[in-house]
């Protein structure tokens, strides 16, 4: 997933683009309609919650904001909001040593995780697995006042 072995330049021109970590163009907007279909399948089965496993910090966030829970990770979650909080550890490492590390992420959904996916935690963002039930939001939100 692009964690092991990097494409700096590459990377560089995504976050250029405003896209974020994983991405090699825009969303299409459709991930609201994709879960209403995929709850719909999931009930169809005659089952009332799955599980996904996102892959990215930004990942996470925006799938709290569709109203998963996590089974694993929120601890990670909680550690990462902490550690971008104005006294947090995290602050000091977005120094702007390259492109990825500039104080603006502090505020930012997608350049915090462009910080996490260059290793601001000191180990990927990985181990994290949400749920949510059908037709039931959660209210787990890690994530305060940023932009995206």
């Amino acid at each position: 997933f692009g964690t092991r072995l990097r494409n700096i330049e590459a990377e560089i021109a995504s976050l250029k683009a405003r896209l974020a970590p994983g991405q090699v163009r825009s969303g299409l907007r459709m991930l609201s309609d994709a879960i209403q279909t995929f709850e719909r399948f999931v009930s169809s089965l005659n089952q009332d919650i799955y599980f996904i496993e996102p892959l990215y910090y930004h990942n996470a966030v925006i799938f709290e904001r569709y109203g998963f829970s996590y089974q694993k990770g929120l601890k990670l979650m909680n550690r990462i909001q902490s550690g971008f909080s104005q006294s947090g550890d995290f602050i000091e490492k977005l120094d702007g040593s390259n492109p990825f590390r500039m104080p603006q992420a502090a505020n930012s959904i997608r350049l915090r995780s462009w910080a996490i996916h260059d290793r601001i935690l000191g180990e990927q963002f990985s181990d994290v697995t949400m749920y949510k039930y059908v037709g039931k939001p959660g209210k787990t939100n890690t994530c305060f006042d940023c932009t995206w």
